[in-house]
């Protein structure tokens, strides 16, 4: 009985995320992101020239009991933005499914397009933008225009344990919804520091800091394979979920 209870909880919780995600792809709130992310995809990188571009807001991708909630910057320009998966047919992705397959998060190592059989087990990613931005750098009013979506997300997946921001606006965006909903009184004690972790209210989830695996950090060894593994390893050790890949249930799967 108790078995059938928790496959009813995390069908429902399933079933709201897709309907979440299907109210997100149509999203055209901000005029600037959606002039861009539809440029991007009519001009198109000469690499993937001749490609149909999703060019829309990227949804949420991962197991719907997830122990672990993943919370990025923005899709890539042609990346998501290509493929309509987070995180998914960039050097970003390359960096960090290799890592969450080598915790036990995936059940393979690199995510190139949506229907290449990837699946995240305990894990959940998200995004506080679901658009591509220019310069990789949203505006304030546009953080704000998509954060209900956050808090839908973080509402659903009631079963996170950990968090892993990855960069500055990840964690400032997370820390703001918890501050909307009273969880905590104020960001500032709070500051972002790659390896750094702390729990923002009693209950809730550990937080883990990480720089976030774009190309620009990577590529000058701001953020390394290695640093990245370690960062989710302890995101397992902390997750406390038995054995790792495969397990429960999921939204997304490619």
């Amino acid at each position: 009985m108790w078995l059938r209870s928790i496959v009813n909880t995390a069908n429902r919780v399933e079933a709201a995320l897709r309907v979440l995600n299907e109210e997100i792809v149509p999203c055209r709130r901000c005029p600037r992101l959606v002039a861009h992310r539809e440029e991007i995809g009519r001009v198109q990188r000469r690499a993937y020239r001749g490609q149909q571009y999703w060019s829309r807001p990227v949804p949420g991708f991962g197991d719907a009991r997830a122990k672990l909630l993943i919370v990025g910057l923005a899709p890539g320009a042609h990346g998501a933005n290509r493929t309509g998966r987070m995180f998914t047919g960039d050097r970003s992705g390359e960096f960090l499914y290799r890592a969450l397959w080598e915790a036990g998060f995936a059940n393979r190592p690199e995510s190139v397009s949506c229907g290449d059989g990837l699946v995240l087990g305990d894990a959940y990613i998200t995004a506080p933008v679901r658009c591509a931005p220019p310069d990789n750098k949203p505006l304030r009013e546009e953080i704000l225009a998509c954060r209900p979506y956050l808090q839908r997300e973080m509402a659903l997946l009631s079963e996170v344990r950990v968090v892993v921001a990855l960069g500055h606006i990840a964690l400032d965006t997370y820390l703001s919804v918890l501050q909307e909903n009273g969880k905590i009184g104020s960001r500032a004690k709070f500051r972002f520091r790659h390896g750094e972790s702390f729990e923002t209210h009693q209950g809730g989830p550990v937080v883990l800091c990480c720089y976030h695996p774009s190309q620009q950090n990577t590529s000058t060894g701001r953020l390394t394979a290695a640093m990245l593994r370690a960062v989710f390893e302890e995101a397992r050790r902390l997750s406390a979920a038995d054995g790792g890949w495969p397990r429960g249930q999921f939204t997304g799967a490619g």
